[in-house]
């Protein structure tokens, strides 16, 4: 059955959450020694269900044990993510706009801070497919800083159908693989720019890897074997944001 609410938990997620996607927010639940007032009133609000946390919920609410600081929220998926058809009809394409696709990313954490980098550095958007792909959770939240809720988490049916299509709207697709001919570091990043990123193990696919205009390396230490998939998107985002300030001025 198809995923269609998550629970987000901590005072941070919980507040960018309620401040950048309140539609998205339909319950929203406080430890009664939970104190942080400004963080209650926004719930309120937000027109969200307030009620109290039950003690003996958070286990099956809240991944492994983390944190929650008495503050737990339930999304709704469909009202937080857009369909790829829906977003790219109002995405205004610029030479400063960059996208990221993630390809068969195993770990909420990796994704979480994928998401984390592209918030930081400017991107417009994370696109996301449905199968063979982490799904957005909680842990992803979490590990993204709330940084999921500040730009558009698109949900993709078909890659090779979607980079297609934005090629013809005039992007330029990188693939990110420690085999890459050309660095990141001398790519000029001169037009709008999607990049793709693959599994933590086996890396980019290859039918996505031939399908990618370029595909670009990072320069590393040669006793270092590879960089997370987290780290190489944040190194990719650096590099382009270095070229397209005007992205970290919206």
């Amino acid at each position: 059955m198809k995923q269609n609410k998550i629970y987000i938990y901590g005072k941070h997620a919980l507040r960018e959450a309620l401040t950048h996607v309140p539609q998205a927010v339909r319950r929203v639940y406080f430890l009664p020694q939970m104190e942080d007032g400004k963080l209650r009133n926004l719930a309120k609000q937000s027109g969200a269900i307030v009620e109290m946390l039950d003690k003996r919920k958070i286990p099956s609410w809240v991944e492994g044990g983390a944190a929650h600081q008495g503050a737990i929220g339930l999304l709704s998926l469909p009202d937080l993510m857009l369909r790829y058809e829906k977003f790219v009809e109002t995405l205004n394409v610029t030479p400063h706009t960059s996208l990221v696709l993630l390809n068969e990313v195993q770990d909420p954490h990796n994704v979480g801070a994928v998401i984390r980098s592209a918030a930081a550095f400017g991107a417009s958007a994370i696109l996301l497919p449905g199968t063979n792909q982490a799904p957005v959770t909680g842990a992803v939240i979490k590990a993204s800083a709330g940084m999921a809720f500040t730009l558009p988490l698109v949900s993709i049916e078909n890659i090779q159908q979607v980079v297609a299509d934005l090629k013809k709207r005039g992007f330029r697709s990188y693939g990110l693989a420690g085999n890459g001919k050309q660095s990141v570091h001398t790519e000029a990043f001169d037009a709008p720019t999607l990049f793709i990123l693959g599994n933590e193990a086996k890396g980019l696919p290859q039918k996505t890897s031939q399908i990618c205009d370029r595909v670009l390396s990072i320069p590393i230490n040669p006793q270092a074997e590879s960089l997370n998939v987290a780290a190489s998107a944040a190194v990719a985002l650096y590099a382009w944001s270095v070229k397209h300030t005007e992205a970290l001025k919206k």
